[in-house]
């Protein structure tokens, strides 16, 4: 059954739709010999569709869909190449699960959950929707005040001029030279909570994410991975207005965690 090329490469992995129509546009991807044009549709049993030159058409409607929560260590780079050689979260899944790609990234000093997965379109969804919040525990240099993190709560301006929408933080018991929190995004700017932090003068000593969604297993190990289940990948991809809680006002009162 034909379909339109960017679908097609998506399915395969390889980009979302958008980045497959810019290959299309740029001239990377050819059917059957000739130069793809935005629109064009293709058989994926019949048609010979390749990008970058390389034939696509084997991954293409046989290859199933794989999806990975993986606890992210620090200093692994969520990409999969890099021109330095740096150990990438690609290199803690094993080769059998074939081309995978991480769902959106953390920086190379976070830890935490990021999911890798080989399905283009359900990449897409994730990196674009606002329903799907993102949990974070954060330390800081020295103690904020509390007028500041209701700033960030507000939503604040960054030094890059990015705008941030209003977010949840919740504060954590201190030690007596550093703040905690549990800080909730709705968005996923780069490295926004490093920045959020920067804008009021305490800068990020410690980031772990602890859940995507409802996604949450605080018992995977550090460079660890798993499997979802059917019912997670169910969750995430349509995900209920229960998850959004965007703009709400977490207590400031300290919780009991220990902390050092």
């Amino acid at each position: 059954m034909q379909e339109r090329l960017q679908k097609l490469i998506a399915q395969a992995g390889i980009a979302s739709r958008r980045q497959a129509e810019e290959l299309i546009i740029n001239g990377q991807v050819t059917v059957n010999g000739e130069r793809a044009t935005l629109g064009m549709k293709a058989d994926p049993e019949t048609d010979h569709i390749k990008v970058h030159g390389k034939l696509i058409n084997a991954k293409l409607g046989k290859r199933e869909n794989v999806y990975i929560l993986l606890n992210k260590p620090k200093g692994v780079l969520t990409s999969v190449t890099d021109t330095e050689g740096r150990k990438l979260v690609v290199d803690l899944v094993p080769k059998g699960y074939g081309k995978v790609h991480p769902v959106g990234r953390l920086d190379y000093q976070t830890e935490g959950l990021i999911l890798l997965t080989n399905d283009g379109e359900f990449t897409n969804f994730i990196n674009g929707s606002r329903k799907i919040p993102k949990l974070y525990e954060v330390k800081v240099k020295g103690l904020p005040p509390e007028v500041a993190i209701n700033k960030l709560r507000r939503g604040t301006v960054l030094e890059d001029g990015f705008k941030t929408s209003p977010c949840e933080i919740k504060t954590l018991e201190p030690t007596k030279s550093n703040a905690w929190y549990e800080v909730t995004l709705f968005e996923g700017h780069n490295q926004q909570i490093r920045k959020m932090f920067d804008s009021i003068g305490h800068s990020v000593v410690k980031l772990r994410r602890l859940a995507i969604g409802n996604l949450r297993d605080d018992r995977m190990p550090i460079g660890s991975f798993r499997e979802l289940s059917g019912q997670e990948v169910k969750d995430l991809s349509k995900p209920t207005q229960k998850t959004q809680t965007k703009g709400k006002v977490e207590s400031t009162k300290p919780q009991k965690h220990s902390r050092s």
